[in-house]
């Protein structure tokens, strides 16, 4: 059973710093993509950041620049390094992680796109809100 647990959010300033944190337990299925998405409210799921087990590394445009996905593999820790925040980065933020075993390649690409996130990821975590005043 897959686990991801996000940490981090909070209430910045506009032009402040903040790192998320995203903890997965229970994955065993080899290649994986692990992508960052976010949902404000009214508002459909979308993409962020991604990255894969190749280390191939997608960001969305309205944060290239600003955001910075990593991650830990001794720790089985992905990271969102957030940076020169703005009022719309404003949402509630998700870790998803899916097994890429017999799945299309560029499958991490593909899914930071995609306007049916849930349809590629089966894997959540509960979200971390992050609120950014002007």
């Amino acid at each position: 059973h897959v686990q991801l647990v996000e940490s981090g959010g909070g209430s910045v300033q506009a032009g402040r710093s903040l790192r998320l944190s995203c903890v997965a337990s229970g994955y065993t299925s080899g290649a994986y993509c692990m992508s960052w998405f976010r949902q404000a409210p009214g508002k459909g799921r979308e993409g962020v950041a991604s990255i894969d087990s190749a280390g191939l590394i997608t960001y969305a445009d309205s944060v290239k620049g600003r955001f910075t996905i990593s991650r830990d593999n001794a720790k089985n820790t992905l990271y969102l390094e957030m940076n020169s925040l703005k009022p719309e980065d404003s949402a509630m933020y998700y870790c998803a992680l899916q097994s890429v075993f017999g799945r299309p390649g560029r499958y991490c690409v593909t899914a930071l796109t995609t306007t049916a996130a849930e349809s590629f990821f089966e894997n959540w975590g509960q979200g971390t809100q992050i609120t950014v005043s002007p």
